[in-house]
């Protein structure tokens, strides 16, 4: 999967939302949304595949710390199709993320890693259209 943006010191902070859209290719497996302190901790890995892996139509979060995955949370509220429009808000706070997806269906996965503030994002397998803090 190619990463389409990376950012660093984004400073995000507890309380605030990132809002992602974008295009999804036609023939698209997977793609991924990634949030965190920095490419080797990431407090979310948002993976909603397509067929990847042997997951089909399942959306997979999982963290990141010193490089070593966590445990795979796996949901089966998929809204997305491939040649389609990605569309997600993520609220990020001290406790949990809670993701916004189209269709009014929500996700929320643990800020297992603490993180007060987020400062690192990058999108991959999607061509970014917009990009908005809160």
């Amino acid at each position: 999967m190619e990463q389409e943006l990376v950012i660093n010191n984004l400073n995000l902070k507890a309380g605030k939302c990132v809002d992602i859209t974008g295009d999804i290719p036609k023939d698209s497996k997977c793609f991924a949304i990634n949030l965190g302190k920095d490419c080797c901790n990431l407090v979310l890995h948002f993976n909603p595949r397509f067929d990847h892996l042997g997951d089909v139509n399942t959306i997979v979060c999982n963290s990141k710390d010193a490089e070593a995955w966590g445990e795979e949370q796996r949901e089966c509220a998929f809204p997305y199709q491939q040649g389609d429009k990605v569309e997600v808000c993520i609220h990020f706070d001290k406790e949990e993320l809670t993701m916004k997806l189209p269709k009014g269906q929500e996700i929320k996965f643990p800020n297992r890693l603490g993180l007060e503030t987020v400062n690192f994002l990058s999108v991959e397998g999607f061509h970014l259209k917009s990009l908005k803090l809160d």
